[in-house]
C-alpha cells in the first residue's frame, strides 16, 4: 500500500470518530499535510507532515503507518509520532486551562430570588413603575 486517502487515515489512526466527521473537517481546513490545506482524496504517505487542528490546538504528526480499517486504540497510535514541540505546546494548554479560573465562579450568587427582588425594588420609590399613571 503506497497511500490512503487522509479522511481514512485519520479515522483509521482514531483522531475522529467517523469518516464523515474527518471529510468534514478536512473541508473546513483543519488538516494540513507537508504544509499544504489539502482534499479529503489526498493521498498521505509514510513520512508525511500531518497538521489536525483539534479543539483549536494544532497537533503536528508525522506518518508512520498506513492503514484504512479502524482498529483498536493501541493499533491505531502506532500509525503516528506526535513531534515534540506539538507535545510541548498541548501541555503548555492544558496548564494554562487548568489555572485559568471558571468564569461561571465569578457569579457569587447567580440569579436573584423573587425574595432578592422585591427588596431590590424598595429602594427605587417612585423612581421606578411599570404602570402608565393617568393625568399629570
Amino acid at each position: 500500500m503506497t497511500g490512503v486517502r487522509i479522511d481514512k487515515w485519520l479515522w483509521a489512526a482514531r483522531f475522529f470518530k467517523t469518516r464523515s466527521l474527518a471529510t468534514e473537517e478536512v473541508h473546513k481546513g483543519h488538516v494540513q499535510v507537508n504544509g499544504a490545506d489539502v482534499k479529503a482524496s489526498r493521498e498521505v504517505r509514510v513520512g508525511d507532515q500531518v497538521v489536525v487542528v483539534q479543539a483549536k490546538l494544532p497537533r503536528t504528526l508525522t506518518v508512520l503507518g498506513l492503514s484504512d480499517q479502524r482498529g483498536s486504540a493501541p493499533v491505531a497510535q502506532q500509525l503516528y509520532e506526535e513531534t515534540a514541540d506539538s507535545k510541548l505546546l498541548r501541555e503548555a494548554q492544558a496548564e494554562r486551562r487548568r489555572l485559568a479560573p471558571e468564569p461561571a465562579l465569578a457569579i457569587e450568587g447567580g440569579r436573584p430570588t423573587k425574595r432578592d427582588r422585591r427588596d431590590l425594588q424598595k429602594g427605587w420609590g417612585d423612581r421606578w413603575s411599570a404602570s402608565i399613571k393617568d393625568g399629570n
